[in-house]
């Protein structure tokens, strides 16, 4: 996503783009039988969505480990337990694919990936030097970040870019009632199981109506028109404890440590000696990956 004026900072969740890797493609191993079928994938994807949209700044967000402080809050959280070890065993190796594009780096262990990205885009918001921030992923979750036009999420597969009207248009909510909407109807992917009876199209009706969870009145009478109204507000009366926490879960953080100033972000170029190594390691030709 090209623009002529200003700083365009562009946020990059790696889990999800080596994931979407291991999965899009055949396994591939090296001489020796390590599998790197998805390193080398996510090495040439990031670099030719660096060269083939003029990025110029960038930082990629990786959940080191899968477990975060949730984990703590809530034992259903997602996990690493099912994770195929040939996957597991390229987080790492990744990490280092993109840090050799001399891209910024965040390993996140206490915190997800999801919020390291949070954490950057808020305060790339409120850069006067940043001109938009791009969020190229496509988890709902991380729709709560858009702001108007300024922050926005992008498919890049697909090149479709969501900005706040947009998510409303496809979540039926605005971006910061996204967690409350994800507390209700439940997020599988991240173990969040929402209360029962509720579905996407009755959360999103009363989130629109009166703008968070803890908003929405006990009784139903007040509510707008909305179908088997008794019977969800017998459910939300009886889980409002389990959504306190399950909101709290499907937040992000826009708080923390990560460096995410323009300056920090900005691409100086590759790392030739790292990653002269990393193509050794997955073996593949230097000249394959261009930016």
């Amino acid at each position: 996503m090209r623009n002529s004026v200003g700083v365009i900072v562009h946020l990059f969740d790696g889990t999800y783009e080596l994931f979407r890797a291991w999965f899009g493609a055949p396994p591939a191993q090296t001489a020796a039988g390590v599998e790197v079928g998805a390193t080398r994938i996510f090495l040439r994807s990031l670099s030719g969505a660096m060269k083939g949209n003029g990025i110029t700044h960038a930082g990629v967000a990786f959940d080191h480990v899968i477990e975060s402080f949730r984990n703590d809050l809530f034992p259903g959280y997602k996990t690493g337990e099912g994770i195929d070890p040939r996957l597991f065993a390229q987080f790492e190796m990744a990490e280092r694919a993109a840090a050799a594009l001399g891209v910024v780096i965040w390993p996140m262990i206490d915190i997800e990936a999801d919020d390291a990205i949070a954490i950057a885009a808020a305060r790339c918001a409120v850069d006067p030097a940043v001109d938009k921030v791009v969020i190229a992923a496509v988890d709902k979750d991380l729709c709560q970040c858009v702001r108007g036009q300024r922050v926005v999420c992008w498919d890049r597969w697909k090149d479709v870019t969501l900005d706040e009207p947009g998510v409303i248009a496809k979540h039926g909510v605005p971006p910061q009632a996204i967690p409350d909407l994800l507390a209700l109807v439940g997020d599988t992917a991240d173990g969040i199981p929402g209360i029962p009876g509720w579905g996407k199209a009755s959360a999103g009706k009363l989130l629109s109506h009166y703008g968070s969870i803890e908003a929405i009145p006990d009784d139903p009478r007040t509510w707008p028109a909305i179908r088997g109204a008794d019977r969800l507000a017998t459910s939300l009366r009886e889980h409002r404890t389990e959504l306190a926490l399950y909101k709290t879960l499907a937040t992000l953080r826009t708080e923390g440590d990560i460096p995410s100033t323009p300056d920090a972000l900005a691409w100086r170029g590759v790392d030739e000696a790292k990653l002269a190594a990393v193509c050794a390691e997955l073996e593949v030709e230097r000249s394959l990956v261009r930016l």
